[in-house]
């Protein structure tokens, strides 16, 4: 299907992503768009909360092609403001994405160029496949009862200590530097919990971990590979469990995060599911495709086929 199928488009453009070179960027993200997809409809994000508006109210007009640029965190609101609706609105919407953020980790598991000509060329191409999404029940600060859609990964342990970190700090020395730096604080400033996971409503297991990733991609954090088996397509999630280490074993065996090697380790188990829960005693922060939305405990349900979306 080409983008000439698409009646509709919108545009939802977060300025602030990649430290604010996609504001510098606009105007030649701009320019290629319209010399490939024609006529579109721009939203510029000021704030949280404004891509996923901006995503819902695009669906209700009947945008046909919703396109995001930014990073994760804006691709997570705009999929959040689309499954707002119906199932029978949500299938005449194909997402397509222009990853221009700190971490666009997803875009590695999805095969997305990171060029940015050559990402909007996938988008005019039209070639959209249906991916799986994860539905998480959680805690917010507030203490209140949340749910929301993620398309990439959960963690919850360290991941939530460093999405905390790296959101409070400068990004400018990009991605890799900004969570490898947060990652090694929060390593010796945080410690291990003690947490329970039960999968599909099998028997509740007790871990002691550094951090757990429920992975519907294969990475996060700047390029960490912390789940090489996992699918978008599979209606499953691959839950890595990094478990009891030493801290010794933790800095010998970081190498191993980054390489596809992590099952390698001993104490990193892996489980897969289409139904996670996790509880802890201990208050843990949740990381949510690199927001930092709330608290456990959760439960995670995969939601198989929930999205159309442009790949190359």
């Amino acid at each position: 299907m080409g983008y000439m199928a698409f009646s509709k488009i919108a545009f939802i453009v977060n300025p602030h992503a990649g430290n604010g070179s996609t504001r510098s960027n606009w105007s030649y993200i701009e320019a290629v768009a319209r010399n490939r997809l024609g006529h579109f409809q721009t939203h510029m994000t000021q704030k949280p909360g404004d891509a996923l508006r901006f995503a819902e109210d695009a669906v209700a007009k009947d945008a046909g092609l919703l396109v995001c640029v930014g990073g994760d965190g804006t691709l997570n609101e705009v999929i959040n403001g689309i499954m707002m609706h119906e199932e029978s609105m949500r299938s005449t919407v194909t997402l397509g994405f222009v990853p221009n953020g700190t971490g666009c980790d997803f875009a590695r598991t999805f095969s997305i160029p990171q060029k940015i000509e050559h990402a909007i060329d996938a988008i005019a191409g039209g070639h959209a496949r249906a991916i799986d999404l994860g539905r998480l029940s959680f805690r917010n600060h507030s203490g209140h009862e949340s749910s929301r859609y993620f398309h990439n990964i959960t963690s919850f342990g360290l991941g939530g200590e460093v999405a905390q970190r790296v959101n409070k700090t400068t990004k400018a020395f990009g991605p890799f530097i900004s969570f490898m730096w947060a990652t090694l604080i929060s390593i010796f400033l945080y410690g291990k919990k003690r947490i329970r996971i039960r999968i599909d409503n099998g028997f509740e297991q007790e871990f002691m971990v550094w951090n757990v990733a429920v992975a519907n991609g294969r990475y996060h954090g700047g390029g960490m590979w912390v789940a090489p088996n996992a699918s978008l397509y599979d209606g499953l999630l691959n839950v890595t469990v990094i478990g009891d280490l030493t801290l010794p074993e933790v800095f010998l065996n970081l190498p191993k995060l980054y390489n596809g090697r992590i099952y390698d380790v001993d104490k990193v188990a892996l489980l897969t599911g289409k139904k996670i829960e996790a509880l802890s005693d201990q208050k843990m922060l949740l990381d949510v495709d690199g927001e930092q939305p709330g608290i456990m405990p959760i439960v995670i349900h995969v939601v198989p086929g929930a999205l159309k979306m442009i790949t190359t």
